[in-house]
């Protein structure tokens, strides 16, 4: 039988939103690993765009456009679902913070950062998007871009995973390609496993998966384990690029 989650433990006010598999959401634990694998992404961005203008597409549920408000003098988050944009505008409130509810094709409004974080592989013409966002910045902005990397996504030689979302799923030397095409400069870093994520992996490499389910443990081990996966578990750097999970993008304008 299917299960469908919902929020949990939102405000008063804040309608929870459903876990549908087409965005990541906080306060659902069975979604623990997702959330965090894209909060991690987040909170380096906030590193970066500290006191610059940032506009986050496709922002979905909001929780990472606040977080990029944290540092930056102004954040737009842009969302066409109207359930997420209207969640988002009620539950994250900042003075330098808004929501909108637009496509990010359409969307437009002088920046100092674009971030765009797993959906370009979402979106039928990946081009025009990133010719749009380089047209919204001023001179010397930066566009954050990530994606999924496909040969850790899918199933070895597949060319797409079975996300249904998905319209292209890239490797990474397509994807430094796409950006490349559009940006004069880019730097590409891949996201990793660390922490209790780095031990898990060893883990099941030396037949963790046969023991779990010989004895029984799987449910009560990952009821457990997934809700204590923190940002901290994952990490950024730019070398092999190939065995990363996603690929972040950072593509600067001039």
């Amino acid at each position: 039988m299917e299960r469908h989650y919902l929020q949990s433990n939102q405000p008063p006010g804040v309608p929870p939103l459903p876990l549908t598999g087409e965005r990541t959401l906080p306060d659902v634990p069975e979604e623990n690993y997702w959330f965090r694998r894209h909060l991690v992404v987040y909170e380096w961005i906030a590193g970066r765009v500290r006191g610059l203008r940032a506009v986050d597409m496709a922002c979905g549920e909001g929780y990472g456009s606040d977080v990029l408000a944290g540092t930056a003098a102004s954040v737009v988050g842009v969302d066409a679902n109207p359930e997420a944009h209207d969640h988002a505008r009620l539950r994250y409130r900042r003075p330098n913070l808004r929501f909108e509810r637009d496509l990010v094709e359409s969307f437009s409004e002088p920046c100092d950062a674009v971030v765009f974080l797993q959906t370009i592989e979402h979106v039928q013409d990946p081009s025009a998007i990133l010719e749009h966002f380089k047209s919204m910045l001023a001179p010397g902005g930066i566009a954050y871009v990530s994606t999924p990397n496909l040969l850790t996504l899918a199933p070895p030689g597949a060319e797409k995973s079975d996300n249904p979302w998905h319209v292209k799923e890239y490797r990474a030397e397509e994807f430094r390609a796409l950006c490349e095409a559009h940006f004069p400069r880019v730097e590409m870093f891949g996201l990793f496993h660390a922490g209790k994520l780095r031990a898990h992996e060893l883990a099941i490499g030396l037949g963790w998966d046969s023991v779990h389910k010989a004895l029984r443990l799987t449910k009560p081990f990952y009821d457990r384990f997934t809700p204590a996966i923190a940002a901290s578990d994952f990490r950024l750097r730019p070398a092999e690029l190939d065995r990363s999970l996603d690929f972040l993008a950072v593509c600067h304008s001039g």
